[in-house]
């Protein structure tokens, strides 16, 4: 009882038995890392003595039916405005993590007006309310509400606390949080950089909230397509979350989701359904059913089952996530378009073009309302639709939406992969409409952008390949046009099923150029 023991050696006893032997050392009363960690833990669960610094702890690992259950218990049992106030800044908390936003709001807001009584608008109390409305905010998609609330906070704890204080770190971290989800990559990097540096110098090294700031550095980078940087940050994050969370902890579902991510991007399909499937089951255990983490779960492997060919799979996962999207978000939340933009993708797949051109139109309706007119995520939607309406054959329209995304996708820091599929995109619109200078100058852009950013055996580089063969076919340049197809298959062949829609119509391709020789 009472005592702590780090890992050694962890071994299987034997291939057929599921139990381990783990080596275990006691630790000294002088081991400096336990001693940093359980000051830390002591001055993060100090305050209030009882059943009140039991709820925090709650939260903290993940127990948010039972926090609920113990705040609704206090608040029946609470004689004065203060710890009112308190209490319902906590239940606003649980809701939050629970993905209810609209009724953390509420709580939040009980909680100011409360408080509001008998303080100044800028006291430092205030601090903590306020950046946890401007929390839920940044969830419900306002992302304006969210940076004014969020500022409010920090200027409060700007002149309240030390330049290397946690919150402060925390409150660059949601400012860096809601630049990130505006696209505004460049400014969201500083914000969470500043974030970075305050908690390597305050926190253990094995501390989550070091975890999560190498995981909103990774998502940046993951945003701007630089992937081995993504990479590098989310396995560090996710290194710290393995020892300190328990194994059913949302926050580690989280890491594997983020690491799923960057091995789809990537075209490491297999890795990326494998860690995908870690997050879904650690989901489906912690989270309510309705929960939006779980949406976003069913919405990631559907990805990746589309980009293995498998239709029908992509459209069930896709339909479960905006089942539960529908439910938990408001109608107008930008969140609520990345449904669309998958059945979009997927019925243009499935050659239903009218079908993808209704979805990418309701996505582009629910970004235009809800995000700033120069976000990355509008750029692709144009790009979407100039592609359906290519495919459909009005080759003038999408020449305009390519435009479009391109008016956006030159002036703003966006993922030059993003830049590079427009490109291709107006490419495929040229050669179809015979003209084959430009849609080659399209092509090779698109090409040497990807060839830069991705791996050399990278699926979305046969769909170039593959591209410029059928170019190179109709100018009757046999030998270019078969290097190319050759190219496409080899990738194809190594990182695509075998039924794969796409290594299909390369085989196709490459029959016709090899009959043309």
């Amino acid at each position: 009882m009472h005592t702590v023991f780090r890992i050694g050696e962890v071994r299987k006893i034997d291939k057929k038995s599921p139990l381990y032997e783990v080596d275990l050392k006691l630790t000294s009363d002088d081991d400096q890392q336990l001693r940093q960690l359980t000051n830390r833990i002591r001055e993060e669960s100090s305050g209030g003595t009882g059943w009140y610094r039991l709820g925090p702890l709650l939260l903290k690992i993940g127990q948010f039916n039972k926090a609920e259950e113990l705040y609704m218990a206090l608040l029946e049992q609470a004689s004065n405005d203060s710890d009112k106030a308190y209490i319902y800044h906590m239940l606003g908390m649980m809701k939050n993590d629970k993905g209810q936003y609209t009724e953390a709001a509420s709580f939040y807001e009980m909680s100011l007006k409360i408080k509001r009584k008998t303080l100044p608008e800028d006291h430092p109390s205030l601090g903590p309310t306020y950046n946890n409305i401007g929390q839920v905010y940044n969830n419900m998609g306002d992302y304006s509400k969210a940076l004014e609330f969020y500022e409010k906070s920090h200027k409060i704890y700007e002149k309240a606390l030390p330049p290397n204080h946690p919150n402060l770190a925390t409150s660059y971290t949601c400012i860096g949080q809601v630049y990130n989800n505006m696209g505004d990559y460049s400014k969201a990097l500083d914000f969470y950089e500043k974030s970075l540096k305050i908690y390597e110098k305050a926190l253990p090294p094995n501390h989550p909230s070091l975890a999560t700031s190498y995981n909103n550095i990774g998502q940046v980078y993951n945003n701007m397509g630089d992937y081995s940087k993504a990479l590098e940050f989310y396995e560090k994050s996710h290194k710290i979350y393995e020892k300190a969370l328990p194994s059913n902890h949302p926050d580690l579902a989280t890491s594997y989701n983020n690491i799923g991510q960057v091995y789809n991007y990537m075209g490491d399909y297999s890795r990326a359904l494998e860690f995908y499937e870690k997050n879904l089951e650690i989901r489906k255990k912690a989270l309510p059913p309705n929960h939006p983490h779980l949406a976003t779960s069913y919405n990631n492997i559907g990805q990746v089952y589309h980009h293995m060919g498998d239709y029908s799979k992509a459209l069930e996962y896709s339909k479960k996530n905006l089942e539960i999207t529908k439910q938990v978000l408001p109608e107008n939340h930008p969140d609520l378009a990345f449904p669309y933009n998958w059945f979009g993708k997927i019925y243009r797949s499935m050659k239903d073009y009218p079908k993808a051109l209704e979805n990418f139109e309701k996505c582009l309706t629910i970004w235009k309302k809800g995000l700033p007119e120069n976000h990355p995520y509008l750029a692709l939607t144009y790009s979407n639709i100039g592609d359906v309406h290519r495919l459909m054959g009005s080759y003038e329209k999408a020449l305009a939406f390519h435009q479009k995304a391109l008016n956006i996708q030159e002036n703003v820091q966006c993922s030059p992969l993003q830049v590079a599929t427009t490109y291709i995109n107006l490419g495929e619109t040229y050669r179809e409409m015979k003209d084959y200078s430009k849609a080659l100058t399209y092509f090779e852009k698109g090409l040497e952008i990807r060839e830069k950013k991705l791996s050399k055996n990278h699926p979305d580089l046969a769909v170039v390949y593959h591209n410029m063969a059928k170019l190179y076919l109709a100018t009757r340049k046999y030998s270019m046009a078969m290097n190319n197809i050759q190219q496409a298959v080899e990738i194809a062949q190594e990182k695509l099923p075998s039924t794969h829609p796409h290594l299909l119509e390369y085989k196709e391709t490459f029959e016709k150029i090899r009959k043309k020789m």
